[in-house]
């Protein structure tokens, strides 16, 4: 479905992404892991338009698309939900929902755009709960539900997640997580980056490490998850986890393992 090939950007003289291929078969998770300041996030805003390539090729289902605004990237199914959420604080839940399918209004009636709400918000009942309050009276994790919500507002092909559980509380991170895993549907695939790496690799399946803005590590979500090298000395989550907290994240992993199989 997207495939990048000899990919290479960065910002003003320098690079900060080099040479990474990446693949994202049709209703695959394909996780981005790595530390603070790897590239991720600067690959993910390639994706979507927001940062020029510099070298090397992006495709969608066998199109390239990297010479094309974010806008006309939008259309052809790709869907950026940002890092930091970046909401409209002073606009409805609604509004920022109807916000999501802005590229695509002039094809959308009213009738439609209502029920394109009700179908996305099925899967986040209390954004419709509260539809008609401002966004900036949601809880940090409510307002990550509505920016999810909000990227499927323009009916993707591909989701293209930016630290998702940035900012969270713990217990509203494995919520988080279970609602990526469900969005997996009719063919939709996710691209997720992400540096809670431990419950990433869970729920992927497959994943890149990126170093260095460089790919240093690729395959199947379980099996990197296993890696004790990986673990330690790329993710970093050997040491992340502290004594007091281990049983509970353990859990979280045991069940979101569960979630992604089931």
């Amino acid at each position: 479905m997207l495939e990048l090939k000899g990919v290479s950007t960065g910002y003003d003289s320098a690079n900060v992404v080099h040479d990474v291929d990446i693949t994202v078969g049709a209703g695959e998770i394909v996780s981005l892991v790595g530390a603070n300041g790897a590239g991720k996030s600067t690959l993910v805003k390639t994706i979507s338009g927001l940062i020029a390539i510099r070298a090397g090729q992006i495709t969608l289902e066998n199109q390239r698309i990297d010479g094309l605004s974010p806008r006309a990237r939008v259309l052809r199914g790709i869907s950026h939900v940002p890092e930091g959420r970046q909401v409209f604080g002073g606009l409805t839940v609604e509004e920022n929902l109807r916000l999501g399918a802005y590229a695509q209004r002039k094809g959308l009636s009213e009738t439609e755009m209502r029920k394109r709400i009700e179908t996305v918000c099925e899967s986040f009942p209390v954004l419709l709960e509260r539809r008609r309050e401002h966004v900036a009276n949601l809880s940090g994790g409510q307002q990550q539900m509505l920016v999810i919500a909000r990227g499927l507002m323009a009916s993707p092909r591909i989701m293209v997640l930016d630290e998702p559980s940035l900012g969270l509380a713990p217990v509203l991170v494995s919520e988080i997580f279970r609602m990526i895993a469900a969005l997996r549907s009719e063919g939709r695939a996710i691209l997720l980056s992400e540096q809670n790496a431990k419950l990433s690799l869970a729920i992927s399946d497959r994943a890149y490490v990126i170093e260095n803005g460089r790919v240093a590590l690729s395959g199947t979500g379980k099996a990197l998850l296993k890696n004790p090298e990986v673990a330690e000395r790329y993710l970093g989550v050997g040491k992340a986890v502290s004594v007091a907290d281990a049983p509970r994240h353990a859990k979280m992993v045991k069940r979101l393992k569960e979630i992604f199989a089931g």
